[in-house]
């Protein structure tokens, strides 16, 4: 049976959610966490009042004072006394000291270091320019509180700067249009992250969103009327200064192109006709390389957007390309024979090379995605990485800058753990990888199909030394990775841990006779798993870890946050609060990565954005469930949908590619939907779980499961009318009563483990059914509470 193995997984996995609060993070509630916090004095503070000031000196921020002003008074319900130009020359609640006037275009180098100490008499922020002036502002506004007596800050003294400099968000207006002010509100949320570049897609197959003055029928034809005049461009561009965020924009060439091939089939590698492309995924339709006239509309499109983009970067996609096209065309195929070019690899190259002579003429930078990569090109390209540590890795060691996406893709519903572990420097294994005289290592493949692709396959390793277990894992054609948690059970199954790029992947396997089966839960969904034993450990491929100088080139990374799932109605609920923690991931030190604090901390600043930056993480949600219920009355649907999570990874984009809902017609109106990526009472309980598990002594763990398992039994009962009133909730009518049922059961269960009561063998085989059962992906969700409850039945004992 897998139950145990269940258990003592999920049991190793939670102890990360539940470790002390290490240093140097500390519970003042700032994300992302300084360089350096001093609380200078624990019980004093600097009481604020509605008459606080802010005086700025040496440069001029009226507008951003003005806006820091407002905010104060969302976080305090004041009406602030207007500033008063006598008090400001004289003496003010908090001064800004800027050391140098610069230009209010953020630059990739723009210093954005500031001090910050508070005392009981005044705050003062030093910063060298208006940017670390902007950064230090969103310190002091999340340290702005509400206690029993009084609105305060405490005593602190804080140095601080970013770890990286490239801190960014890819927002994707091409998938599903975004309007302006959803796209100001995400940008204010970037500031009050402290994240720096708003990396704008503007153009895939499914639209084609700028206007271009030079080549119309783009938006004409091919936006489907939903695109972004020049004005509105550049009015987003103005924001994002006021606010020191850079804006990179994307146009994705010479792949991903249907939709410059409905407006301009000409300057595509085969003739068509094309219409709008609606399903997503990776389609034909390529520009020609061969075509003196692309390089005039990229020339022409390069020109347009520098008229309104003024950073020195330019993103040019350069991924995915479907080389179909290229390769049955005989035009392009003898120009490849007659310039030399050995493979489809090197025309793309050509193609760059033409583009980045087209760039550097607008005096322009390159940005592209891994597919870029190719020794023919200049050095001064910045390569984005979707594919991983080991790509950013080779390029860094050959001299080329790079910024890393791979963890941090926000459109996935990963947990905020998974983010906050990915670091974004390549890391050696971590782990012995040689079996020394004396140990033991055995080692087993695996094969675990998907709901869309190939299967992924590969093998691991495990090795018991004198100090216990170490292991690893090699998935074909990606390097090894050290596993964590590995746990025996009696009857020789296993139970691991390890972050990959499909998310935190934990491996629940049987191995028995030679062969193991199980599953892999993919964040929390279940994938099926077969494989054997191997008669030697496998040679593997090294991680690939740039050398000193090679770290250098990686300027920082970005979340990504594709729109094949996402529309402008719950954009905030899939960007925030997790964007926090990538931001911290960013801008923190490598050492700031407690998990358990970092939750902590997490919770406080959700509540701050929403209240102070003004997102809408849970209005979405509120507005969403209230849609789907018919009534304002959502509290049935809130409180069960807190025992439900969205089916992780790429689960829900391969279930409507098999249902072939894969298309940006599908509507995106599920409860699914409406949900956070993990569900924060499902992890408290699991927390909780543990605790109790250790101890079922621990009176206060008990009591706390109990009430949450009350709470969903209560939830389950009460959300059936809302179920049954709406096409859409009806699929998860039996969901209702499998939580209902496993509440009840988790009672019954609570009970004999504080009584020492067992369970026979026939009972917890019923029981583990039941647990399978639900486990199931269900219209898109997950019941999470299961794995708890699988923690909580193997904690009981057996019947002798």
């Amino acid at each position: 049976m897998l139950l145990p193995l269940c258990r003592t997984l999920l049991a190793s996995s939670l102890l990360l959610c539940l470790s002390a609060y290490a240093a140097p993070a500390g519970n003042l509630p700032l994300m992302p966490w300084p360089q350096q916090v001093d609380v200078t004095s624990p019980a004093g503070k600097l009481v604020l009042n509605d008459a606080l000031q802010i005086q700025v000196k040496g440069d001029a921020l009226i507008p951003e004072v003005n806006r820091w002003r407002e905010r104060l008074a969302q976080q305090t319900g004041w009406y602030l006394l207007p500033q008063n130009s006598e008090t400001v020359s004289g003496k003010a609640t908090i001064t800004l000291n800027i050391q140098k006037k610069v230009n209010a275009q953020p630059m990739p180098d723009s210093d954005e270091s500031y001090q910050l100490d508070v005392t009981a008499y005044g705050a003062t922020l030093t910063a060298n320019t208006r940017f670390g002036a902007m950064r230090g502002m969103e310190t002091l506004l999340q340290l702005v509180q509400n206690d029993g007596e009084n609105t305060f800050i405490p005593l602190v003294s804080i140095h601080d700067q970013p770890r990286f400099a490239w801190r960014g968000v890819l927002l994707d207006s091409a998938r599903h249009f975004l309007p302006v002010t959803d796209i100001k509100r995400q940008l204010d949320g970037m500031a009050a992250a402290k994240l720096n570049v708003l990396h704008w897609h503007l153009s895939d197959d499914q639209g084609w969103r700028f206007e271009s003055q030079k080549y119309p029928k783009l938006q004409e034809l091919a936006s489907d009327g939903q695109f972004y005049t020049v004005a509105q461009m550049k009015e987003v561009v103005a924001y994002a200064t006021e606010r020191g965020i850079r804006v990179v924009p994307e146009i994705d060439m010479p792949g991903h192109a249907s939709a410059i091939a409905v407006a301009y089939p000409e300057l595509l590698s085969a003739p068509g006709p094309y219409k709008m492309e609606r399903s997503w995924g990776v389609h034909e339709p390529t520009l020609d390389p061969t075509n003196e006239k692309v390089y005039a509309f990229a020339d022409a499109i390069v020109g347009e957007l520098t008229q309104i983009f003024p950073d020195a970067y330019l993103h040019i996609g350069g991924d995915e390309v479907d080389a179909t096209q290229w390769k049955t065309s005989p035009p392009i195929q003898a120009f490849m024979k007659e310039k030399g070019i050995a493979d489809i690899h090197a025309l793309q190259a050509y193609f760059n090379t033409r583009l980045q002579t087209i760039l550097h003429k607008h005096q322009r930078k390159m940005v592209g995605w891994d597919e870029i990569f190719h020794p023919d090109l200049p050095h001064d390209i910045v390569i984005q990485s979707w594919q991983g540590p080991d790509s950013l890795g080779a390029s860094a060691q050959k001299g080329y800058q790079g910024i890393l996406s791979t963890g941090f893709y926000l459109d996935q519903p990963h947990s905020a753990a998974y983010h906050y572990r990915n670091e974004i420097l390549p890391q050696p294994p971590g782990v012995d990888q040689n079996v020394a005289e004396g140990e033991k290592a055995q080692s087993w493949s695996f094969k675990m199909p998907r709901l869309k692709g190939k299967p992924v396959d590969g093998s691991f390793t495990l090795i018991e030394g004198k100090d216990g277990w170490r292991g690893f894992i090699d998935f074909t054609g990606k390097t090894r990775r050290a596993v964590r948690d590995i746990v025996w059970h009696n009857d020789g199954g296993v139970s691991f841990a390890v972050d990959t790029w499909m998310g935190d992947t934990r491996p629940v396997l049987s191995l028995k006779d030679g062969k193991t089966d199980g599953y892999f839960i993919i964040g929390n969904a279940r994938y099926p798993v077969t494989g054997s034993k191997l008669s030697a450990v496998p040679d593997g491929l090294p991680p690939v870890v740039p050398d000193a100088e090679g770290m250098k080139n990686i300027l920082g990374g970005e979340a990504a946050l594709w729109q094949e799932n996402i529309t402008s109605q719950i954009l905030d609920l899939k960007l925030w609060p997790r964007g926090f923690v990538v931001a911290e991931r960013l801008w923190s030190a490598q050492d700031v990565k407690d998990t358990g604090n970092m939750y902590q901390r997490l919770a406080k600043i959700d509540a701050w954005s929403v209240v102070s930056v003004g997102l809408q993480q849970h209005v979405e949600t509120a507005r969403l469930m209230t849609r789907l219920a018919n009534s304002t009355d959502i509290a049935s649907l809130l409180s069960f949908s807190t025992a439900l999570e969205p089916a992780q990874y790429y689960t829900r984009q391969h279930i409507k590619f098999q249902a072939g809902h894969y298309t940006q017609s599908e509507p995106l109106n599920r409860l699914a939907d409406a949900l956070p990526a993990e569900s924060n009472a499902v992890r408290k309980f699991a927390a909780q779980m543990n605790t109790l598990v250790q101890d079922p002594k621990n009176a206060q763990a008990a009591q706390s499961v109990r009430e949450h398992l009350e709470s969903w039994q209560r939830s389950a009962e009460q959300v059936k009318p809302v179920l049954a009133h709406n096409y859409v909730l009806k699929p998860l009518q039996p969901v209702a009563e499998q939580l209902g049922d496993l509440s009840s059961l988790g009672l019954a269960w609570l009970e004999k483990l504080q009584k020492g009561e067992t369970l026979t063998a026939q009972e917890r085989q019923l029981a583990q059914a039941k647990l399978d059962d639900a486990a199931k992906v269900q219209d898109e969700l997950v019941i999470a509470v299961v794995y708890p409850l699988e923690q909580l039945l193997a904690g009981l004992k057996a019947t002798q």
